[in-house]
This record gives C-alpha cells, structure tokens and sequence, in this order.
C-alpha cells in the first residue's frame, strides 16, 4: 500500500502502489503544466464509508511513498484515462484498472514499445 501526502496534511492517503504509480504520471503530468484540479476517492472498507475529494494545484506539495521499490509496468490507456478525467467537471475519478487483453497487431520489422515516457503519455489526444 503506497502513501499520497498532500499539503500539510497530517492524514495520508492510502493508494495501493500500482495504482498510486498510474496516479503520479497523470498529477505530475497535469501539475507540470501549471492546470489545478480535483481528486476523487471512495474511501476503503477500513475507513468510514463515504468518499473525499481533494484540491490539487501546482503550488501546494505532493509526496508520493511507495512500499515497492520496484516500480511496475505502467498501463497508458489507464494513465490518459486518469488525465482525461482531470479534464472534467468531477476531476480525477480513482477507477479500477481495465487490462487490454486484445492482441497487439504489430508487423514484424516493427518495434514494440515495453515503456513508455511521460512526454508520449502526455500528449492530448485528437
């Protein structure tokens, strides 16, 4: 279970390390550009039901503590999902990921990207 510390807050907010490495690349992303936005949760079974909502702007801090030292393979299409969300009314929604499990059709003097860079991840669809 990784940490998100925001501001001077003294209650950390608990991600689960994959999901929470998805979550750094889209705040980052969308922090770097200078863009504020809000951040939407649905509290775990160990906590009080209910849901929180944070405001993220680029002056306030941001730490991120993983459990993992190992950082996972990062899914682009749910990285732009959490990106697109950021874009919208509601902010960033905290959603499960959703694996692609089709094949990749690639041709075989084409390349397959096993990473990718945050500037690629970045970049706003057309």
């Amino acid at each position: 279970m990784g940490t998100l510390y925001y501001g001077d807050s003294q209650t950390p907010i608990g991600i689960e390390d994959r999901t929470l490495s998805h979550l750094k690349v889209a705040l980052i992303t969308k922090l770097r550009r200078g863009e504020s936005f809000t951040l939407s949760w649905q509290h775990p079974d160990d906590q009080p039901r209910g849901r929180s909502t944070i405001w993220l702007h680029p002056a306030i801090p941001l730490r991120f503590v993983f459990d993992e030292p190992e950082r996972p393979e990062l899914n682009t299409k749910w990285i732009n999902d959490l990106m697109r969300s950021a874009n919208s009314t509601g902010g960033v929604q905290l959603t499960p990921e959703e694996l692609d499990t089709s094949p990749i059709a690639t041709s075989p003097d084409q390349p397959v990207a096993v990473g990718a860079d945050v500037q690629e991840i970045a970049k706003p669809s057309p």
